[in-house]
């Protein structure tokens, strides 16, 4: 899938919609159920590789996880690598190298608790060796003022607007305000970042999709929000179980015979 597919989602019409798929199971579902584009969630990918989120899942089985997803689907697909596993820049490029060779067409990288210079530097790189080879990488830089409460109110948006202007010039596409709720805010950071995309995270009692829309925003990810959910219908499903009731568990499963079709034709596939 070209990467000016996924560039051109972001350009509508309506939100580009990204469900965060944790392993080749869940994106080949998610798939098969319509979604345009399919992005990773960092958390569930570490979780389900036994790893905590936060830049702890060793390199080699992001990799691999990556290489499976991308095996058995065919819309764009784009990867959160957190802060890049690592603070050297040159070392970030070489391990996003790594996932252009699988067949992405995005990544997300966040700056977290770190500096805005550190990430410009990271994100410089990035651009650097994607064009090198010749790769059309979309790259969405994702800003935890609102996440992580680092300001609130008009200083929140003025230091979101200010880490913008900085990610831009080094070389993104796209920004990524997760915690953003105020449609207000979205207007005003959505008009400073143009033509950039507005990104923001699906969170409980959010707006309405027309209202976010209206409000500037041209892609909704959902998160960790649906490995969540996912776990956590698991979690009750397994305590009924111990418990001795096994009548739940058959109430929304999956058809099996739908589901290995899912995978039937994918058994040697490989993403062109």
């Amino acid at each position: 899938m070209s990467s000016q597919n996924f560039r051109n989602l972001h350009q509508g019409p309506g939100l580009l919609l990204l469900p965060n798929a944790w392993d080749a199971a869940s994106a080949r579902l998610i798939e098969s159920l319509g979604a345009k584009a399919i992005a990773t969630t960092s958390a569930g990918l570490a979780w389900s590789n036994g790893y905590p989120d936060g830049n702890a899942l060793p390199e080699d089985q992001l990799v691999a996880a990556i290489r499976e997803i991308a095996r058995v689907i065919r819309v764009p697909l784009t990867v959160d690598i957190e802060a890049g596993y690592s603070d050297d820049p040159d070392l970030v490029a070489g391990l996003v190298a790594r996932i252009l060779d699988v067949g992405v067409v995005g990544i997300n990288i966040e700056d977290g608790a770190g500096s805005a210079d550190l990430l410009c530097k990271k994100i410089a790189a990035i651009r650097d060796r994607g064009t090198q080879s010749g790769c059309d990488l979309f790259i969405n830089t994702r800003t935890d003022v609102y996440l992580r409460g680092i300001a609130s109110g008009q200083a929140a948006i003025e230091e979101v607007i200010r880490r913008s202007c900085r990610y831009r010039a080094a070389g993104c596409d796209g920004l990524f305000v997760p915690g953003l709720i105020e449609t207000d805010a979205m207007a005003m950071i959505s008009r400073a970042i143009a033509p950039m995309p507005l990104n923001i995270m699906a969170v409980r009692n959010l707006p309405a999709m027309d209202t976010l829309q209206q409000s500037g925003v041209r892609r909704l990810s959902a998160g960790s929000s649906i490995a969540q959910a996912a776990l956590g219908h698991t979690s009750q499903l397994v305590s009924g179980f111990l418990a001795g009731t096994t009548s739940e568990m058959f109430d929304v499963s999956a058809d099996y015979g739908e589901v290995n079709r899912l995978f039937a034709t994918n058994a040697s596939r490989v993403r062109p």
